[in-house]
């Protein structure tokens, strides 16, 4: 059963969004797409979907394929009706080039390859995920790198024009045997920097050895084009979040949306979804995300731990929570020093501290939400109404609908 509110595409595999932006009056979705496989694979597409909100997507043809001196299509950025993407080549396909894509209409249907704008230094292993945004009166583009010194980086290429672009250096980087406060690997995937509240954010996803751990962030400052962290901390628990794409949404709130790995319906021919999206706060040295406000219009408060329909939102205080559905159980939450996650025989952990565990479940997928972080995993979807039992009290408690 396909989820309802988290984004699915209609068939083959998807993984990282990114892209996403709010022009005339509806969100634009791009995401990493490989529409003829149930497995990733180096071909990679950018599909393509719009919204008028950021809960109900609509399929649009796809905007970018292989060819042209592209053997896959792989992540970038939209800034300024330009698409930056990492384009690869066989056999390489770990150091990218930086290439750019404009449209061929006012709907942004059909999309123009262009030049290739930057490539990798010679020091580095890895090259991919360009993200670019305004430094003052010029545009700044960051890259993600791992360095043959064993750090894991952010290199920095500076333009007036989005067109000519010249490298400004390594931004920021980090050994990949650091562990203190947490580790961020060898390759920093999918660097991003957001502002909130004066304050400059640097989110990644951290890679090692062609595995896929967790997204990471930073909290300093940009000076000078150098980013300097101040604290590090973890926002992603578990097996699923990953690869997040930072947007500014239709009020100018810093969002986030994640890729969610491991959801799946091979029987109907797809792989992989999308988080809800989260809006960003500041918690001191902690960077906090919860779910879009726009999710409480589709909210229906009901009175009772019996919920009609196999969506749900709801806020729980206390030491185990557990969802069933038509006498099974679904996935059960124990919160007291750590929070753990069961869904049968797997089980994951986070830090937890007092205070609401918010919980969606969305046919497949299940997230939960603290001020510790965030923690997603599949779960067995329900077939008829869910019951919520719990030792603590709800918040609240809603079913969700369209």
């Amino acid at each position: 059963m396909r989820p309802r509110f988290h984004f699915t595409a209609p068939s083959g595999w998807i993984n990282d969004p990114h892209g996403i932006t709010y022009r005339d009056g509806r969100y634009h979705l791009f995401y990493q797409h490989v529409p003829d496989s149930l497995e990733w694979a180096p071909g990679c597409h950018w599909g393509h979907a719009v919204s008028d909100d950021l809960f109900s997507f609509e399929t649009l043809p796809i905007a970018l394929a292989p060819g042209d001196g592209d053997d896959g299509i792989w992540t970038g950025c939209v800034v300024e009706d330009t698409i930056f993407y990492t384009s690869v080549s066989q056999p390489d396909l770990g150091v990218g080039r930086v290439r750019m894509a404009t449209p061929a209409d006012a709907r942004w249907i059909g999309w123009r390859k262009g030049e290739v704008v930057a490539s990798a230094p010679a020091d580095v292993v890895a090259y991919r995920d360009p993200f670019v945004f305004r430094d003052g009166s010029q545009w700044r583009m960051w890259v993600g790198a791992a360095l043959k010194d064993d750090r894991a980086a952010v290199l920095s290429y500076v333009s007036e024009d989005l067109r000519a672009w010249a490298y400004d250096g390594i931004a920021a980087s980090r050994s990949r045997h650091d562990h203190d406060p947490i580790w961020t690997g060898a390759l920093w995937e999918c660097p991003q920097l957001l502002e909130i509240d004066g304050r400059h954010v640097l989110i990644t996803s951290v890679w090692s050895e062609d595995a896929l751990h967790y997204v990471a962030y930073a909290i300093g400052a940009l000076r000078d084009g150098k980013f300097h962290a101040e604290t590090w901390g973890r926002l992603t628990y578990g097996d699923s979040h990953y690869a997040p794409s930072y947007f500014r949404d239709a009020t100018g709130r810093a969002c986030l949306l994640f890729w969610l790995r491991n959801i799946a319906d091979p029987s109907e021919g797809w792989t992989g979804a999308h988080s809800i999206p989260y809006t960003l706060q500041l918690e001191d040295d902690r960077l906090v995300a919860v779910p879009h406000p726009d999710l409480a219009m589709h909210r229906r408060p009901v009175s009772d731990r019996q919920l009609p329909g196999t969506a749900a939102d709801l806020s729980w205080t206390g030491t185990t929570l557990t969802i069933s559905s038509a006498n099974q159980v679904l996935a059960e939450v124990t919160a007291t020093t750590d929070l753990t996650l069961r869904v049968g025989e797997s089980s994951w952990t986070m830090p937890h501290k007092p205070g609401p565990v918010h919980v969606i479940l969305d046919g497949p997928i299940l997230e939960l939400i603290t001020l510790q972080g965030l923690l997603a995993a599949p779960i067995t979807p329900p077939t008829t109404n869910l019951t919520i039992t719990t030792d603590g009290a709800l918040n609240h408690v809603a079913t969700l609908h369209h």
